[in-house]
């Protein structure tokens, strides 16, 4: 879209270099280019059965986006033709060297012959297909121009050839002047590019090199648009993208859909200022050009301040700003209530529960819109309200059974109504629920469903399908879920793959973010490089303060601050309920009791266990239940009672064994090994070297998953247990091989600092 040259490119709305506001007024104009693609499809006429069925079909998938896209020079024209068929590349390149250097009769007799590709019996063309319709704007176009347009249209032509002719006499000598070697790296570069992804991907293809009709315009708009829904990194950079959009603007100030374009490209790099200014700008101008009023009669008017209102205060709503978007929000309800629109009430409704929710948890606003929409045939509104519902509904701690037929009441409409971007949002909520309960297992099985399912939504070639939140979403739970099974090189495949398809400056980029640091966490954590971990905790708290502040007590625990680490973790957890984080309440109470352990207060820990207990029982966090049953048995080990500690574990190690983390695993494992052997010492001798056999069975599981995610700490403790019970058992070879190996952990990783027995986890 650089600026208008009069002698290059013709348009009847432009009058001595200043385009006139209704420059889309024209559907269509003659242009050089367009000129070109009309002898492509003379000479693809003209061909006929010359054409091989390849050539023909890649021809047939070439012009589309010729058709479609922007004008483009004619040495990058020539080059796409070249690669679909270079036989027909140059008749073109004969034939219009013959029209611009000919005379201006010549092009007349072209355009009087492009009408006889209608007649006939079986005419090459039909007059309603894309070609045909092609065809006949630009034959009416060509018609409706006076004789002095004419020849300014002729002399564009003699121009546009004549800039590729120079083109290529600059690049024929720049090839002379390299090495044989150069220019055969840079052929096999060129074959790579694939025509289409060439012309329909790349900035210097997409950006415009003239003036635009109203249908390259509109087409240009809807691409990058369905680009940024589907799969922004082939969309033009937000800094590209809206050099392109002022320029398309400065030709028609008033093209409301461009300045929507412009909106969501401001999304895309939270910048507020601009993406506020073009979106009062989009429904001003929707407002001057009467689109509204055309379709709605007099309400025209009304319904655009209405929605104008409404989207403002979902963008105050989006970047945090709750005062301002509910003073917008009362602002559409009120002018929606003036005019009893019924659908724009039932948007603000929903809002109206997105802003309250800030404030309190209150879900008679979410099932009140929930029924009005589904009263007014509002699916796609319903189906939203729905799955909030089942969201609050799973943080307040319903069964999971309830959950899942909520959703499936929701699938059946997004199924009946073919709501492709709903499907998937219910799909990644499943995985999510799963993942809050616990069911890692059920969790996989969704996230597999998500990334097997094709989108329902029609996208063009080359652009990933499900490139949304919930595919982000989804990838990054089962980042995690490889990682949790030690399974880090795939994890780190996934997360790579998350970069590519979400880069930095896209606008859920956040999300791998915040998933990439917290598994680098983890690994530095089972590593014991406390030091790697507490370098990343800043980075945890600047995508999520509270992930952050729980890690970064987690790093002071290990390396036996606990002071510092209590005080941290009590804040916290006045913090989190407040908010009602329940997850987050019982992980920080789990982690108060380990630091009473450590300082010996063992009966102080049994009182907060036993709270974190009944509060994972009562929001029904199964696996947080079971791990916390796991650290009473442990408190009951350390108390003297070890019977009982074995009879409470076989009611917590089944769902860990199954759902849990290899770590996790490990560590139950590990505890049943210290039950078995604590519980051995009052047996008689023959009963006592069976259970210390089993719990020697026990130790060798929990090594082999400590090895699995590389947790040197607990290897080093798992081994000197073997180490004691080979001794016991009169087992001298086995018990120097456990000693030889305990030495080089123990050489390399820091002294423990309490006592061995001390420690669950």
């Amino acid at each position: 879209m650089a600026s208008v040259h009069e002698s290059l490119y013709f348009n009847p709305m432009m009058t001595n270099g200043v385009v006139h506001a209704n420059v889309f007024g024209i559907k269509d104009w003659v242009t050089p280019y367009k000129m070109a693609l009309l002898v492509l499809l003379s000479e693809l006429g003209r061909a006929g059965t010359q054409l091989g069925l390849l050539e023909r079909r890649r021809l047939n998938r070439l012009l589309l986006p010729l058709l479609q896209g922007p004008d483009m020079p004619l040495s990058r024209l020539r080059k796409a033709i070249e690669e679909s068929c270079p036989h027909l590349a140059s008749s073109v390149q004969i034939r219009l060297k013959l029209m611009a250097e000919g005379e201006l009769k010549d092009m007349e007799q072209f355009f009087d012959d492009l009408s006889d590709s209608f007649t006939g019996t079986e005419p090459e063309v039909h007059k309603t297909s894309v070609v045909g319709l092609f065809l006949r704007h630009m034959i009416l176009a060509y018609n409706k121009l006076s004789f002095s347009q004419v020849y300014k249209l002729y002399t564009a032509l003699q121009q546009y050839f004549q800039n590729d002719e120079k083109k290529n006499g600059i690049d024929e000598s720049d090839m002379e002047l390299t090495n044989t070697e150069e220019l055969e790296g840079k052929m096999e570069k060129e074959e790579l590019d694939v025509p289409l992804r060439m012309l329909l991907t790349r900035e210097e293809e997409i950006s415009c090199s003239g003036p635009l009709s109203q249908k390259q315009a509109e087409y240009f708009l809807s691409q990058q648009a369905s680009l940024l829904k589907n799969d922004e990194t082939k969309a033009l950079t937000p800094a590209s993208l809206q050099k392109e959009l002022n320029n398309l603007l400065k030709f028609n100030p008033d093209f409301a859909e461009a300045h929507y374009l412009s909106y969501l490209n401001s999304l895309r790099v939270q910048d507020v200022f601009s993406s506020t200014h073009s979106l009062l700008h989009y429904f001003d101008r929707l407002i001057l050009t009467g689109a509204e009023s055309k379709s709605n009669g007099d309400e025209g008017y009304g319904r655009s301040l209405r929605y104008a209102a409404l989207n403002l205060a979902a963008l105050h709503c989006r970047f945090g700003h709750y005062q301002q978007a509910e003073l917008a929000l009362q602002e559409a309800i009120r002018i929606a209530q003036e005019s009893n629109d019924h659908v724009c009430l039932q948007h603000c409704l929903s809002w109206l529960y997105i802003l309250e929710q800030k404030i309190f948890d209150s879900c008679v606003l979410l099932e009140h819109s929930v029924n009005k929409s589904l009263h007014f045939g509002l699916p796609y509104l319903a189906s939203l309200g729905i799955q909030s519902l089942v969201q609050q509904r799973a943080f307040a701690g319903k069964a999971a059974n309830k959950l899942m037929d909520a959703l499936k009441d929701s699938d059946l409409l997004h199924w009946k109504h073919s709501l492709s971007e709903l499907i998937d949002i219910s799909i990644a909520q499943k995985t999510a629920i799963w993942r809050l309960y616990g069911r890692s297992t059920m969790a996989l099985q969704q996230a597999q469903t998500l990334l097997s399912m094709n989108s329902l939504e029609a996208v063009n070639v080359g652009v990933q399908q499900n490139n949304t939140e919930s595919f982000a979403v989804v990838l990054c739970h089962l980042a995690e879920l490889h990682a949790e099974q030690g399974y880090f090189a795939a994890a780190s495949e996934i997360l790579k793959h998350l970069k590519e398809r979400f880069p930095p400056n896209s606008q859920h980029a956040q999300l791998w973010m915040l998933f990439d640091q917290k598994i680098q966490f983890e690994s530095a954590m089972n590593d014991g490089r406390y030091h790697i971990a507490d370098s990343l905790v800043a980075g945890i708290t600047a995508l999520n303060s509270i992930e952050g502040v729980y890690r970064k007590a987690i790093v002071l625990k290990a390396q036996n601050q606990m002071s510092e680490a209590h005080k941290l973790l009590q804040k916290l957890l006045i913090h989190c309920q407040k908010i009602k984080n329940t997850e987050m309440v019982i992980s920080v109470l789990l982690s108060v009791a380990e630091l009473y352990w450590r300082s010996s207060c063992h009966t102080i820990a049994l009182p907060v266990l036993l709270q974190a207990l009944a509060l994972s029982r009562e929001y029904s966090l199964q696996y947080l239940a079971s791990e916390t049953v796991l650290n009473l048995a442990f408190s009951q080990l350390i108390l003297g009672i070890p019977e009982q500690a074995l009879n409470i574990l076989h009611m917590a190690i089944e769902p860990v064994l199954a759902h849990g983390a290899v770590l996790d695993k490990g560590c139950a494992m590990f505890l049943v090994a210290k039950c078995q052997v604590a519980s051995a010492a009052s047996y008689a001798p023959q009963k006592k070297i069976e259970a210390l056999e089993s719990a020697l069975l026990n130790l060798n599981e929990a090594k082999a998953y400590f090895a699995k995610v590389d947790c040197k700490e607990q290897l080093r403790d798992v081994l000197y247990f073997q180490a004691r019970l080979f001794h016991t058992l009169g087992k001298t070879q086995e018990r120097n091989k456990c000693a030889m190996l305990f030495r080089q952990l123990h050489q390399e990783l820091p002294a423990h600092g309490v006592p061995l027995i001390n420690a669950f986890k």
